[in-house]
């Protein structure tokens, strides 16, 4: 069944896409450094361990998509969105699937980082 829950929230690049130009809210969960390197227009940076304390600030009458490096961290917290009531997605496959799709990244010439190593 959380398999099931995790297709239903993952979204590819393409059908993300659609939903940004309808007006989805999107949410970074990388650390800064991973944001500040290259992210997708619009979107702002709230990481992974900040999201409880911020998701008052993040809108419910409209859709949100949360995207991180590969996609694993925004599934994790697009599902707990959306057991809170949120109409929450992930971006299936994160920054990497979006840039391996040929969508185009911010800052012109962004790159997708790798996260450091924990120290």
């Amino acid at each position: 069944m959380a398999d099931e829950a995790a297709i239903e929230t993952a979204l590819g690049p393409e059908q993300a896409a659609k939903l940004i130009e309808a007006g989805a809210e999107l949410i970074d969960v990388r650390r800064p450094y991973e944001y500040e390197g290259g992210r997708l227009a619009g979107s702002r940076n709230v990481e992974m361990n900040e999201l409880t304390a911020a998701a008052e600030t993040i809108f419910r009458d409209r859709p949100v998509i949360l995207y991180c490096r590969s996609g694993s961290r925004s599934q994790m917290a697009a599902q707990a969105f959306r057991e809170s009531g949120y109409d929450a997605h992930s971006l299936a496959g994160g920054i990497e699937a979006w840039d391996a799709a040929g969508r185009p990244l911010e800052p012109e010439h962004g790159e997708v980082r790798k996260p450091l190593p924990a120290s």
